[in-house]
């Protein structure tokens, strides 16, 4: 008999004997985007009872485990935060609501509403996902805020715009790359220089917009003034 044969033999018997088993109790569930089958998923969230395991049957209790995350389709679990992640289909709609706010803020900063500045936010807003918006929509919607804010066109950022701005980047800067984030503050530089320079109303919104994206002041100064050179 081969040294160790033994011992290794009488390790798996016991293994085999003893044991320990989790019994799992659903508690919730929905939709994730699941990071094992990249891409939306049905999920389960489950709250786990260990026990101590004799010939496979359950004697002790050991504690409770989880909760988990256990994907329907690829049946893996995951830690509770995986839910922090948006779904495909909630970071579209955030992505999209984002850049609609920005193009208002810029509009609204612009002063004059021109119809180039609004030929180029309505462009941007439709490749954004809001695909029947209008220049004539978002000139209604701009002043429609100034009228129900009594905010002055072409005045600086002012406390009701910036909270806009930053509820509606906030949750989505975490889940954008650098790139993302960057494309995001210029999309609304190229409408601010759509009928001509920043005006400091402008770059002001733009500021406000790279704070709640948290692109650092240097890196916005440098992005609006890229955005000013033909590519």
């Amino acid at each position: 008999m081969l040294p160790g044969r033994g011992r290794n033999g009488q390790a798996v018997r016991a293994a085999r004997l003893l044991g320990t088993r989790t019994a799992w109790t659903p508690v919730g569930d929905g939709e994730f985007f699941c990071p094992g089958c990249g891409g939306d998923r049905n999920y389960q969230r489950l709250t786990g009872r260990r026990r101590f395991t004799l010939l496979g049957m359950p004697v002790l209790p050991r504690g409770e485990t989880g909760p988990v995350v256990e994907c329907a389709a690829c049946k893996r679990h995951f830690g509770t935060d995986v839910l922090d992640h948006p779904t495909t289909t909630r970071f579209s709609a955030m992505l999209r609501d984002a850049v609609h706010t920005v193009a208002l803020a810029v509009l609204a900063a612009g002063g004059t509403c021109s119809r180039t500045a609004l030929e180029a936010a309505a462009c941007t807003v439709r490749a954004a996902g809001f695909d029947d918006c209008t220049e004539d929509q978002l000139g209604a919607l701009v002043e429609a805020l100034a009228a129900d804010t009594g905010r002055v066109f072409g005045e600086p950022c002012g406390a009701g715009l910036a909270i806009e701005l930053h509820e509606a980047l906030d949750p989505l800067a975490p889940h954008l790359a650098p790139a993302g984030r960057e494309s995001v503050l210029l999309q609304g530089a190229r409408i601010a220089l759509a009928d001509g320079p920043y005006t400091p109303a402008e770059r002001d919104a733009l500021a406000t917009v790279g704070a709640a994206l948290t692109i650092c002041a240097d890196d916005v100064t440098r992005l609006l003034a890229a955005a000013r050179t033909p590519s």
